[in-house]
């Protein structure tokens, strides 16, 4: 079976910046019909300044009808990639804000979720979706309940919906601590700051960088035996 993803055809949800973005660039240069959305269409240009063979829609993946418009005038897909998330749900559990972690869930599980179903009906039977989820679904570390009931719970149905797809396949990669701009939350010096102390506690010595996530999504999409996986992808930080 063929790897090559030349002249292939892929949807990267939320791919205007960090491990979306990263993947695009990667399938551009092996000249796959790559197409990245996203909710400002400002954001969505400049990530393709200077970027030929990247196509762009604006698309806010919470409105489950332009979500439906969008996959109906793509028609037929090869591979989709969900790398939508939101910035919200971390903190210490007694002193979390629920609101906060509903709009984590808004920002994340469920415009992942609303993609999924409206791409579904489009994806080629031998193609395959990858989510992005994150380490924090099974790191158990302080300040992340929140953010592990958002990434656990989507990770907790890849498997049932593998089943319910087949041939169709679908997978996660879930990163750990990457340098992308969800942490631009932070000032230039906190930033650092967190980077070092997670370089730190992590196996590798280092965060992680976009492009690592990428090949493991990319990977995903050639390999034709793999379904039903989360691949953690985190510098050994679950550890």
């Amino acid at each position: 079976m063929s790897t090559s993803l030349e002249s292939k055809k892929v949807i990267i949800a939320g791919g205007s910046s960090g491990i979306g973005l990263a993947t695009a660039v990667i399938l551009a240069k092996e000249q796959a019909n790559v197409t990245i959305t996203g909710r400002s269409a400002a954001r969505l240009a400049d990530a393709v300044k200077n970027r030929p063979g990247i196509h762009t829609a604006s698309l806010d993946s919470n409105n489950r009808k332009d979500l439906d418009a969008f996959f109906g005038a793509q028609g037929n897909i090869d591979h989709l990639v969900i790398a939508l998330s939101g910035a919200k749900g971390a903190g210490k559990f007694a002193e979390l804000s629920l609101k906060d972690l509903r709009e984590g869930f808004e920002g994340k599980f469920w415009p992942q979720l609303n993609t999924l179903q409206a791409a579904l009906p489009y994806i080629n039977k031998g193609g395959s979706i990858t989510l992005v989820t994150a380490i924090s679904a099974i790191s158990k570390a302080p300040g992340t309940s929140g953010l592990a009931a958002i990434n656990g719970a989507l990770e907790l149905m890849i498997p049932s919906i593998a089943k319910e797809i087949q041939p169709l396949r679908i997978n996660a990669v879930s990163p750990g601590v990457v340098n992308t701009p969800w942490w631009d939350f932070l000032p230039a010096d906190a930033k650092a700051d967190t980077f070092h102390e997670y370089a730190a506690q992590i196996p590798t010595g280092r965060v992680g960088e976009p492009d690592e996530v990428a090949d493991t999504i990319i990977f995903l999409m050639r390999n034709g035996n793999i379904t039903g996986t989360i691949i953690r992808c985190d510098g050994g930080l679950s550890l």
